[in-house]
């Protein structure tokens, strides 16, 4: 049974974690530090560096920055920031953008002079953003998180500066997970002090689910899907709501999401295919938001041996999380529960991610029906086994294998991927 001192920090990781974001959070954080910038600098600049690691300009390359005007790029994003962000808000800091900051935005893309530059030997979620007027200056970093400052100076004075080693999680004891103590904790304890995180992302991530079934964004991945194959089937339905989330969002959507694992792609995979088959089943809210509970904490701690940004992309994981999370909702074991999490990676461990855009739909979609493919074997006490390729002898050491690989074997191909990113057209 999970002791009190566990299931505390599982709360404050739930409470920490799912948080709500407007737009794509990699855009996201690089407004943030450039509203921190403006906000410290007393003025809009007349010149501006931003020193980036490749995981945060291979995801803002083709995503449209919310409340722009349909805009994109790394220069849209901390302008944007600027001109009409609020800092103090953390992820929904252009929530509040208006028609008149648009337009500022176009003259001051045109009038400041912006560079974009690939920072080296940084974390792999990293923005550095300097900001000059006149003999003025101000240096706003964040590393790790995409709302984790760690550094903020003007003209040279200190005003901010904490140690931040490569992916260190700055935040709960993330170790303490595991899928045991995970299963009990959603099966067994009050889960009062998370209910209101839950309840706000079933509204948020429903909402703007509904938003991209309703509305044509993008390449319309979850629209397409039911007209394909119709919505009598709920898990075309749960695989459409899930796509149909990232149809909207990846476009500019500027609906709130709530967050796993700083991605809102993830936050609506890992939640939105449970929420369809709650509904389908009929079950109370009590065992929703436990079944939810649990699909969240199983992402996040897959999560926690990839890091945020890899090439690994993490609506595996977060299929997974959803896969198990509809596991309990039909009654599944522990042990249902740890072959649904290896039957999905063991599938699609190692679909690449090549930046945030519209085709993360159609990912999120062949992720769900992975996880639901892997549902059905487990139940049917089929589970691939120790030593077939990185399958291990248990849940936690097959996990980390392939976090390990995400996280180390992958670097090589992050790399490329995003120099094919940046080639000339």
């Amino acid at each position: 049974m999970v002791n009190s001192r566990i299931a505390k920090v599982y709360a404050e990781i739930i409470n920490s974690e799912l948080v709500e974001a407007t737009g794509c959070t990699e855009p996201i954080a690089l407004a943030l530090a450039g509203a921190k910038a403006k906000e410290v600098l007393g003025l809009m600049p007349d010149k501006v560096d931003a020193y980036c690691s490749g995981n945060i300009i291979k995801n803002v390359k083709g995503v449209v920055v919310p409340n722009s005007g349909g805009l994109k790029g790394i220069d849209t994003a901390v302008l944007l920031g600027m001109v009409g962000g609020d800092p103090n808000v953390g992820l929904q800091v252009v929530s509040k953008v208006d028609d008149e900051d648009r337009e500022r935005l176009k003259n001051e893309l045109k009038r400041i002079a912006f560079s974009c530059h690939l920072a080296q030997d940084v974390p792999t979620l990293y923005i550095r953003i300097e900001a000059y007027k006149g003999e003025d200056s101000v240096i706003v970093e964040i590393q790790v998180t995409h709302s984790n400052f760690t550094k903020i100076v003007r003209n040279g004075e200190v005003l901010l500066s904490s140690e931040c080693k490569d992916d260190a999680y700055p935040g709960p004891d993330k170790s303490l997970l595991n899928v045991k103590d995970i299963f009990d904790y959603a099966s067994n304890f009050d889960l009062s002090d998370v209910k209101e995180t839950i309840k706000r992302q079933i509204d948020d991530n429903t909402a703007i689910s509904n938003e991209g079934l309703k509305n044509a964004w993008g390449q319309e991945v979850g629209r397409t899907l039911l007209k394909a194959c119709g919505k009598e089937d709920i898990r075309i339905r749960a695989r459409a709501a899930a796509a149909a989330g990232s149809d909207a969002r990846m476009n500019g959507c500027p609906m709130a999401v709530v967050i796993n694992s700083g991605s809102g792609n993830q936050g609506m995979t890992v939640s939105l295919p449970v929420i369809e088959y709650a509904k389908e089943m009929k079950a109370d809210e009590d065992r929703t938001i436990r079944a939810l509970v649990l699909a969240n904490l199983i992402a996040l701690h897959q999560k926690r041996y990839i890091g945020y940004l890899s090439a690994y992309c993490g609506a595996v994981s977060a299929a997974a999380g959803a896969g198990c999370g509809i596991c309990f909702l039909e009654g599944g074991s522990y042990e249902n529960m740890c072959d649904v999490i290896t039957n999905t990676i063991a599938s699609i461990g190692g679909m690449v991610c090549d930046g945030a855009k519209s085709s993360c739909a159609g990912k999120i979609s062949l992720a769900v029906e992975a996880a639901l493919l892997a549902l059905d074997m487990a139940m049917g006490k089929k589970c691939y086994q120790c030593g077939e390729g990185m399958v291990k002898k248990d849940i936690e050491s097959t996990i980390e294998a392939y976090g390990r690989m995400a996280a180390k074997g992958m670097k090589s191909t992050d790399i490329e991927i995003l120099n094919i990113m940046l080639e000339d057209r």
